[in-house]
């Protein structure tokens, strides 16, 4: 279908890499400063560092005569098509950021983006997660998307509360022990 009869929304997710999470239709995309400072380093380093030098590369392997052949630039020029669709998904989100710092949160007894709650589950075991942007997400350090099911259920939590979610292995309830507002640590 040619892309002039396809919505504007339809085609968001047009650059995204397999697998990458999606953002809710109609937010913003939430982040930390960490976060959004590791995509705009990941977008200069492409456009200022690896893409010149693959289309230097691509025009000598070009030079050389018969391209149909030719593997550097038929790599080349696959490659690029790569960095420019990760260009482009990156400029994407970086557009539609909206960076929260959650050491500015004014109301620090409810769970809200940012927030690193600590929950104890029914055999009173306790994790600590911090509710991240999507682009954020790692499950070693604890670190979860604001879209997750678990995040979800916890928004708008206090210290006491039981919550109530839908994980893989079924419902849970777990609660919230404790919250509180700090930077994200590497």
């Amino acid at each position: 279908m040619n892309k002039a009869f396809v919505k504007e929304s339809d085609q968001d997710d047009d650059d995204a890499p397999p697998g990458a999470p999606s953002l809710p239709p109609g937010t913003r995309n939430y982040m930390t400063r960490r976060g959004f400072e590791i995509l705009k380093a990941e977008l200069d380093q492409l456009v200022r560092d690896e893409r010149p030098r693959l289309v230097e590369t691509i025009r000598w392997a070009a030079s050389n005569g018969d391209r149909s052949e030719n593997g550097d630039y038929i790599y080349g020029k696959k490659r690029l098509r790569e960095i420019d669709r990760r260009i482009r998904f990156l400029g994407k989100r970086l557009d539609l950021a909206e960076v929260v710092d959650p050491a500015r949160q004014d109301n620090t007894g409810q769970v809200f983006f940012g927030a690193t709650v600590t929950v104890s589950d029914a055999e009173g075991e306790e994790t600590t997660y911090q509710i991240v942007g999507v682009d954020e997400t790692d499950f070693a350090r604890n670190r979860i998307s604001w879209v997750s099911p678990l995040a979800r259920a916890l928004l708008k939590a206090r210290e006491g509360d039981l919550v109530r979610f839908q994980s893989p292995a079924g419902w849970r309830e777990i609660e919230v022990v404790e919250i509180d507002y700090r930077a994200i640590e590497d």
